[in-house]
């Protein structure tokens, strides 16, 4: 597994008065330093080492979110008022609800 695919953001916490790594693909691991750059390069340490000993114990080891591969279908389940203002709003611009929810998904 190559760690530089997982997904890294940095983000600023008030609680803590620093940035903070994060992983998405490790939830439970975080990395707190002065400069985005620090929290980043220590976020991205502490995922390799926790990667080298899950494998060294053969524990799997969580894909990346990059590696995934997406069908582009989820069901979602929506009130019955949702539902009918949305085929009405689909109908009056003359596109299917598929094609109206896509869109406001991608404006998100």
């Amino acid at each position: 597994m190559n760690i530089n695919h997982y997904t890294y953001r940095v983000t600023w916490s008030a609680e803590d008065n620093e940035h903070v790594g994060l992983c998405t693909e490790f939830p439970s691991l975080s990395w707190l330093a002065a400069s985005p750059e620090k929290a980043l390069s220590g976020i991205r340490r502490v995922v390799g080492e926790v990667v080298a000993e899950m494998t060294a114990c053969g524990e799997p080891i969580p894909e990346a979110l990059a590696e995934k591969n997406y069908s582009g279908r989820f069901m979602v389940r929506v009130p019955s008022l949702v539902h009918r203002r949305l085929a009405t709003e689909a109908a009056d611009l003359g596109v299917s609800i598929n094609r109206l929810v896509s869109a406001k998904l991608a404006l998100s």
